[in-house]
């Protein structure tokens, strides 16, 4: 069971990538990011019910060359709380290399240790020649396709003010092996409460369908800060048994001012 909650928990906070951006006449695009940098920190509780069961983190502690770009090295750590060890530990980490210029992966990690399970899984994004490079061959890519990391940063600096409710936005991620389609739903605004503080929020929807990273599970429902920063405030994953909640508790080294903070 906790497994199932903690990997919902990932997919729900990771469940968004893009091809939004075009090219601007230079080898890679450039896109216009006021939502993040080095030094930003964000932690989140993982709750079943009114049981926390784990915690999440995500971090950009550097900037570092890859392929002669610049890069965001950025984090994304999942362990349940120690009370739960006993019963199922996890202690998943994930990491990616995002283009600082143009906000799409160079290289992707994920270190799984779930119980007596674990998996390492690596891709190198080669953006000149389309091509993904793992462990298990190569696969084409468009150009800027997002591994489920570099999604959520990209998902970050997309301008929502012109969206209507019911407007679609549509998505691309690499998985394993494969680039699979997602359409995101916009829902609207609403005030939301957690840990972290009150904040007005836009509300997003990806539209899951069966096969690939997203299985279809339930609905998942993301509420962002409304304003420059994005960030993930709430995350709502319905299932059958109840739902799984993420939720900000902290906060550091934001690129501005979180301005819809009330």
């Amino acid at each position: 069971m906790f497994k199932k909650i903690v990997l919902l928990a990932v997919i729900s906070l990771c469940a968004f990538g893009s091809t939004f951006a075009g090219n601007t006449g230079d080898e890679f695009r450039k896109v216009n990011n006021k939502a993040f940098k080095v030094g930003e920190k964000l932690y989140f509780d993982v709750k079943y019910g009114f049981v926390t069961a784990g915690v999440a983190s995500f971090q950009i502690p550097k900037i570092k060359k890859i392929s002669g770009r610049d890069a965001y090295y950025v984090t994304f750590e999942v362990n349940n709380v120690q009370s739960f060890d006993w019963m199922y530990k996890v202690r998943d980490r994930y990491e990616t290399y995002i283009d600082v210029e143009g906000i799409f992966p160079w290289r992707f990690e994920q270190h799984i240790r779930e119980g007596k399970y674990s998996r390492d899984f690596s891709a190198f994004f080669d953006q000149r020649k389309g091509k993904a490079k793992t462990s298990e061959g190569d696969h084409n890519i468009p150009k800027y396709v997002n591994d489920i990391v570099s999604a959520f940063y990209y998902a970050r600096t997309i301008d929502y003010s012109k969206l209507r409710k019911g407007d679609l936005i549509h998505l691309k991620n690499f998985y394993k092996d494969k680039t699979y389609d997602l359409d995101v739903r916009y829902e609207g605004k609403e005030v939301v409460s957690v840990a972290a503080g009150k904040f007005e929020c836009i509300i997003v929807e990806p539209l899951v369908k069966e096969g690939g990273l997203f299985k279809n599970e339930g609905n998942i429902v993301i509420w962002l800060t409304n304003d420059d920063l994005r960030i993930p405030v709430k995350v709502k994953t319905k299932v059958v048994i109840g739902s799984i909640d993420a939720e900000l508790t902290g906060y550091e080294g934001l690129a501005g001012k979180l301005t819809s903070k009330r």
